[in-house]
């Protein structure tokens, strides 16, 4: 990809961050999104099929960019004799900062989040959360080993516990305030001791 190419690409990706941040996807305009990236309709086409496939590509941008972020801000020594609690805490609180650092990302994520009414995110969603399902497993399995749960709750009851409320985090906290920064990280907070006191030692 030339370098001019790339820049096209980049104001693609910020139009359509732009648009998919404020409104849902069936609401959101295509021709809005290629109108003020400034390209071409059949640019547009080189670059992605459809509607569909430019969503899913900033949903997989957002959540590697936030990822990356993660890795990039926790160090070992942050989480050296860290318990499965204390290190979703760390987490959490990266992952705020990431918010404040990333806006758009940010924006977008919660619209996504938000977001039941239609196929294509709930077909996302199902894929996103079969990811975070096998690292929620792989996350479960070391703090049992580390003992950090109560002893007398079975691997599989705290998997299905976790798994469950994880899932379904935004389903308990969807308020409209609850999406709101200093809320986010309050309730996380907040969710994390109640997971400690609950299955901890």
């Amino acid at each position: 990809m030339n370098e001019n190419s790339f820049k096209r690409k980049n104001k693609l990706i910020e139009a359509a961050l732009d648009e998919f941040s404020s409104h849902s996807y069936e609401n959101a305009s295509l021709n809005k999104i290629i109108k003020n990236a400034g390209i071409s309709k059949g640019l547009f086409y080189y670059h992605f099929e459809d509607k569909k496939a430019l969503y899913s590509f900033i949903l997989e941008t957002a959540a590697g960019y936030q990822v990356e972020f993660i890795n990039k801000n926790m160090s070992e020594q942050q989480l050296k004799d860290k318990d499965i609690f204390e290190d979703l805490k760390i987490k959490f609180e990266i992952s705020g900062k990431f918010a404040a650092a990333n806006p758009k990302y940010y924006r977008f994520i919660t619209m996504f989040i938000k977001e039941n009414s239609n196929e294509i995110n709930n077909e996302l969603k199902s894929a996103v959360e079969g990811s975070n399902d096998l690292l929620l497993v792989q996350l479960i399995k070391n703090a049992t080993k580390n003992g950090d749960f109560n002893k007398r709750f079975s691997n599989e009851f705290i998997t299905k516990i976790m798994s469950y409320l994880f899932t379904n985090y935004f389903e308990i906290f969807n308020e409209e305030e609850d999406y709101e920064l200093e809320n986010i990280l309050e309730n996380a907070k907040n969710f994390v001791d109640f997971l400690k006191y609950g299955l901890g030692n």
